[in-house]
């Protein structure tokens, strides 16, 4: 049965709706998958001498931070594995024991690329330990336990991936246990250092990991095994119902009923709230730049690049998916008298609004200088004038379908990239740089980022042409995006 189930997998592979089109971006993540796989082979093999080196221990050390190692594979899970589920309704009617349904379901997350990536690291490293003399069962076990903590990650993540703000909360923990190490009030590996340690020391201790695994996939097992059939997920919460009429909108006219559709849209929905929530933590981003915490940012180009990121994170989350986010209905959409610029002068309005709200809250950067927040207040400018005109033109080629009711994919989806909006958001970070760069070059940083926000003011003051090409790109894609709705998977 099993053989049977891998026959219409590569059949529904070759035969989906986004396979033709997306050939050469399933090549662009190959060679991407392939790039970290030798960064993860070479870290593999040369940890242990670039550790030796320092005058560390490179058990030691690696165990020590392994738990910050697994929180971030973890929050890496949440936030962009996709669980690879088979249609499972049209098998229910056939003679198939359920348990064969869940075990192979199961099993195609086993071979998921967010764990093979793990073994170009680990692998190696514990092939040098061997080398180096260390003791052979001690090196298996303590590989056998690893391995047995990314596969409990792997579980977690399914039986938490339709939990709402478990993304926030883990990224907020680490966010808490970082900065607390970092600045000695609270070491947190002074406590699981000690276990990671006893997995490679102590014998017995590997199966600790074991059978937690197999604990955690018996839980699994079961609870997908007792969800399965066929009017599954079709009951509805009873919820209080709210109203919001958000009146003092009417005086924009039709800008206003956009405007009231689209607040109600990311109130209301859980992958729109998951992308303001991935905005918030675009506005923390910059701290990565501006506290002069990794030395390769400190530099001022790089610090024109996290101005964008800082203001642009509503922008960057949101707009990318326009007009993706109306995708249920847009198809009725277009059979209404609906005109396309009013619809696109409210995703705009909405994303300069997101954008000034977005500035304001940075200005905790004040911290760092007044010069940290000029360079924030150009990257909004240019967001304004530039980036908010590039993400609605790229809008008109992402044709991807957003299931709202899930919180999934809030950096994006693999469907809604192709040659065409890749190029058109290389000007999104590239330009500014560019502009900055030639600026300071030539004279001084202040020129630099007065380029940068003169091409955001000549960005604005050509809107109206702008958003009269954009119209007419976006009627061009109109029957080709209805149709991309339609298709499913």
């Amino acid at each position: 049965m099993f053989k049977r189930f891998i026959y219409l997998e590569w059949k529904a592979f070759f035969r989906s709706a986004s396979f033709a089109s997306n050939l050469a971006l399933k090549i662009f993540m190959a060679f991407i998958a392939i790039y970290f796989t030798l960064v993860f082979l070479a870290l593999g093999v040369m940890a242990f001498y670039i550790l030796k080196k320092l005058n560390l221990d490179p058990v030691v050390t690696v165990n020590k931070f392994l738990i910050y190692y697994f929180l971030f594979d973890l929050i890496f899970r949440l936030l962009l594995q996709k669980i690879p589920v088979m249609n499972i309704r049209p098998l229910l009617i056939f003679p198939i024991k359920k348990p064969t349904i869940v075990h192979f379901s199961l099993g195609k997350t086993v071979l998921s690329f967010f764990n093979f990536i793990h073994a170009f690291f680990f692998l190696p490293f514990s092939i040098v330990l061997l080398y180096e003399g260390y003791d052979v069962w001690s090196v298996i076990l303590w590989h056998i336990a690893v391995f047995s903590l990314v596969y409990i990650n792997n579980f977690l993540n399914i039986l938490l991936n339709n939990k709402d703000n478990l993304l926030g909360i883990f990224l907020g923990v680490v966010a808490v246990l970082g900065g607390l190490h970092y600045y000695k009030f609270f070491d947190i590996t002074t406590y699981s250092a000690p276990f990671f340690d006893g997995l490679f020391h102590t014998k017995w201790l590997f199966l600790v990991p074991v059978l937690a695994l197999a604990g955690l996939y018996y839980a699994t097992f079961h609870y997908f095994k007792s969800n399965l059939y066929l009017d599954a997920g079709l009951s509805t919460k009873d919820e209080i119902a709210k109203t919001e009429n958000l009146t003092w909108l009417n005086q924009f006219g039709t800008l206003g009923t956009f405007l009231k559709n689209d607040i109600k849209l990311i109130k209301r929905n859980k992958r729109s709230k998951t992308t303001i929530g991935m905005s918030v933590m675009f506005l923390f981003y910059g701290l990565l730049f501006f506290s002069n915490g990794i030395e390769a940012y400190n530099n001022p180009v790089m610090h024109i690049f996290a101005g964008i990121f800082v203001s642009g994170g509503f922008l960057i989350t949101f707009g990318q998916f326009v007009p993706s986010w109306d995708s249920a209905y847009y198809p009725l959409m277009m059979t209404q008298n609906i005109p396309y610029k009013g619809y696109l002068n409210s995703k705009w309005w909405l994303m300069v609004i997101g954008t000034f709200i977005s500035t304001i809250i940075a200005s905790f950067y004040l911290y760092f200088g007044w010069q940290v927040y000029l360079t924030i207040v150009v990257g909004a400018i240019y967001n304004i004038g530039i980036n908010s005109h590039l993400v609605l033109l790229g809008g008109a080629y992402t044709k991807t379908p957003i299931d709202l009711s899930s919180g999934k994919g809030a950096f994006g989806d693999k469907k809604a990239f192709n040659v065409k909006t890749m190029l058109i958001s290389l000007p999104q970070l590239g330009l500014p740089v560019l502009l900055y760069w030639l600026g300071s070059y030539w004279a001084n940083a202040t020129v630099g980022l007065a380029l940068v926000a003169l091409a955001g003011v000549i960005g604005f003051a050509l809107r109206n042409p702008v958003f009269s090409l954009i119209e007419k790109i976006y009627k061009t894609e109109k029957y080709a995006t209805i149709d991309a709705y339609k298709q499913k998977g």
